[in-house]
């Protein structure tokens, strides 16, 4: 019976699925997260850097703040919560292996790469699925 209220409630979320300002706002944000990885990508800077300190994507989380109330209820909020969770865990990785290399006197850079360069692919892929799925007009964690 949950289940059958769970549906019920995701496709009444999911009405007007492509339309309307807050799908706009949506992409764009995805967009700036996007932007922060190409440059990343492209450029001198690490994808994690790039998208951990550049303007594009905290530009979009400083946008999923102040529109979070607007989403609420709708089936983007699901959206905004992705996006969020992935700055957030991700600089939760960043900051635990900036621990570790400390802990470590430095000798644990020889190994840190590996988990930041996770990071980074966990990044480009928590993008692309969001966007992905929002492009569908489906709600995230259905």
């Amino acid at each position: 019976m949950a289940t059958r209220a769970a549906a019920v409630e995701c496709a009444r979320m999911n009405t007007n699925a492509t339309s309307g300002s807050l799908y706009t706002w949506t992409q764009a944000i995805y967009a700036l997260h996007a932007l922060s990885l190409l440059t990343g990508i492209l450029g001198a800077a690490t994808v994690v850097g790039a998208f951990l300190t550049g303007w594009p994507s905290i530009l979009a989380v400083i946008l999923n703040y102040v529109k979070r109330r607007d989403v609420r209820g709708t089936w983007l909020a699901s959206h905004f919560r992705w996006q969020i969770n992935t700055f957030w865990y991700g600089l939760l990785w960043v900051v635990l292996c900036g621990l570790f290399v400390v802990l470590t006197l430095g000798l644990g850079i020889l190994i840190a790469w590996l988990p930041l360069a996770f990071v980074g692919l966990w990044f480009v892929y928590r993008v692309v699925r969001g966007w992905v799925a929002l492009r569908d007009g489906r709600p995230m964690y259905a």
